[in-house]
């Protein structure tokens, strides 16, 4: 069986639980809680991903694998490869648009740490503003798209979802849906499918 790495969460985390339930992989995952900050490593997460990030996937053969873009693709392969393009520009669209969702998350995530772990007297607004600024533009590069989603499930707008999903849970008073009805409505019901349900951080 292969084990996973995570905190519940994160929305790196989420994408790669996602992932695994659409390529039917999820009975094949145990999850293994970690407690991880950028302060605070942890050795056994540490033995397998250097770096002490999740997530991190031990293969069936004992392989360690991250960050969250290698494992999705990973585990799609063992899905039979339904959820990125093998080749051509759909392939580069679907990686262009988790590169974006993924950049999300890495600002919103950073913003969480500067905002919840640091001292209030050592924040720093003007970082903390260049943050939520990435956030925004990628946001709005989202609703000029979200109208050629349609039906799609990849890996870009299976991390689409749980970037929208994570700034729900940590950042719902900025009310991303305000001015962008085309990723809010495609939002809704693809956060509906039953991997996105299962998976969602309470």
């Amino acid at each position: 069986m292969m084990q996973l790495h995570y905190a519940a969460a994160s929305p790196f985390v989420r994408k790669v639980l996602v992932v695994a339930q659409e390529c039917g992989l999820g009975e094949r995952i145990e999850a293994v809680a970690r407690q991880v900050s950028p302060v605070a490593p942890e050795d056994a997460l540490n033995q397998d991903n250097p770096l002490g990030k999740i997530p991190c996937l031990v293969t069936d053969e004992g392989m360690a694998l991250y960050d969250s873009p290698v494992i999705c693709q990973y585990l799609d392969s063992l899905g039979g490869g339904r959820l990125l393009p093998a080749t051509g520009p759909a392939r580069w669209l679907v990686l262009r648009r988790e590169a974006l969702a993924d950049g999300i998350m890495d600002a919103a995530v950073g913003t969480r740490y500067e905002t919840f772990l640091r001292p209030e007297a050592l924040r720093w607004p003007a970082w903390i503003e260049g943050q939520q600024g990435k956030v925004r533009r990628a946001l709005d590069a989202l609703e000029a798209e979200a109208g050629g989603f349609g039906t799609a499930v990849d890996l870009g707008t299976i991390a689409v979802a749980c970037a929208l999903g994570y700034l729900d849970l940590r950042f719902a008073a900025d009310e991303w849906r305000a001015g962008r009805p085309a990723l809010a409505a495609w939002h809704e019901a693809f956060a509906a499918r039953p991997a996105l349900r299962a998976t969602a951080p309470a």
